[in-house]
């Protein structure tokens, strides 16, 4: 089941997102990872498989506070 799922962190300068995104991009079972939002500060990640709860820890522990904004599921064509 693939699954879409948004965090929002806080990421500073473009150091941070650059990192955040190789952080959520190692997970297992990624295949799409993009930043988001007004500001910049919402990673989105589109998978099968993924874990939701050591991504967000993986960002927490080397980006800063995160936080899960939604997981959904994403419907295929």
């Amino acid at each position: 089941m693939k699954q879409k799922i948004v965090m929002k962190t806080q990421m500073k300068c473009q150091k941070c997102r650059s990192k955040a995104l190789q952080i959520v991009a190692e997970g297992e079972g990624v295949d799409f990872v993009a930043i988001e939002g007004d500001q910049n500060d919402k990673v989105v990640v589109i998978g099968d498989g993924v874990d939701a709860i050591k991504l967000t820890s993986g960002l927490r522990k080397k980006v800063g506070p995160t936080d899960i904004i939604s997981i959904s599921e994403v419907k295929s064509k």
